[in-house]
């Protein structure tokens, strides 16, 4: 299409703080931190529904928590959780040549040394353009006509962020900087959505071999706006349920399957350190994909970093 110009557990680590630079705004008040999610089995096996600061610190407040929660249908497969503070924390799309198409993006992997000072994590975006049933936007750049009723992730030009359905809960304002749709909602109104069915592996996107326990991944905003990703080998129903687990008021399912399902964070040795793949954990131990995928400069999807405030 063409283009329009428009106007189970891994590792925890503790690191060192990263300060706002003179001059910059001062970073606002933290949200408070995320209570632990209760299990869908046995209360908190192996911690597992505890939520764990990682990665770097933003004016000495933890900005990200990951846990993970054992699956009821499928008790050895694991999902992921990551908490994202967006008070802390700003958004940038970036875009690619294959998705969303265009070789015009200045947001675009490889991740800039610049970016990666303030870099705290990154997560992949949603389906191919033909399979995604939605608009994009991000640069000035509609790169597909944005759909009424769509899931959207919308990406604010402070660094905010929201989900939800477009024309109904989000819609164009002069502070939209970019908006990546991606089928319809999966979770509104804290709930899952009717009509899902445990053993779909096309209507929410194609399965790889028709497995439906595959890798999938879906990005939720909670009441108080905080933005939590889920990823793990599970069905559309599971993902649904551990959206709303995790306190998703309205979430979207991202992208799938083995190859392109990846949430990393990092974790550089000093407090203005740049973000780099030695540094950077996976999010699940089942991830195909490494934290050095968003600094590749043949990585041609889109996906977005979640950066230090006032440091965008």
């Amino acid at each position: 299409m063409g283009v329009v110009a428009m106007s189970a557990a891994v590792a925890v680590t503790t690191t060192p703080v990263l300060s706002s630079a003179a001059g910059a705004r001062p970073t606002p008040r933290p949200l408070p931190a995320p209570e632990n999610l209760t299990p869908f089995g046995a209360r908190y096996p192996g911690g597992l529904g505890i939520y764990r600061p990682v990665g770097r610190r933003v004016d000495g407040h933890p900005a990200l928590y990951v846990t993970w929660l054992r699956l009821p249908g499928s008790p050895t497969n694991v999902a992921a959780v990551a908490w994202m503070d967006t008070r802390l924390l700003r958004a940038q799309l970036y875009s690619g040549w294959l998705s969303p198409g265009g070789l015009f993006w200045h947001y675009t992997a490889p991740v800039a040394p610049s970016a990666a000072r303030t870099l705290v994590a990154a997560f992949n975006g949603g389906f191919l353009m033909k399979d995604a049933h939605g608009g994009y936007l991000a640069e000035g750049h509609l790169v597909a006509p944005l759909v009424r009723g769509g899931a959207s992730l919308v990406i604010y030009r402070n660094g905010s962020v929201n989900v939800g359905a477009w024309g109904v809960d989000v819609g164009m304002t002069p502070q939209v900087a970019a908006v990546r749709q991606n089928l319809t909602l999966l979770v509104d109104h804290a709930r899952p959505v009717t009509g899902l069915v445990a053993n779909d592996v096309s209507r929410w996107g194609s399965s790889l071999n028709n497995v439906v326990d595959t890798p999938r991944s879906g990005l939720g905003i909670t009441k108080d706006g905080a933005l939590v990703y889920v990823e793990g080998p599970m069905s559309i129903v599971e993902l649904a349920n551990v959206l709303v687990r995790a306190g998703s008021v309205r979430a979207m399912a991202l992208d799938m399957n083995p190859y392109w399902t990846i949430f990393a964070y990092y974790s550089p040795a000093s407090p203005t350190g740049r973000a780099a793949p030695g540094n950077g954990h996976r999010l699940n131990s089942t991830m195909v994909q490494s934290p050095d995928r968003f600094f590749q400069a043949s990585y041609a999807r889109d996906f977005v970093t979640m950066s230090a405030a006032g440091q965008l």
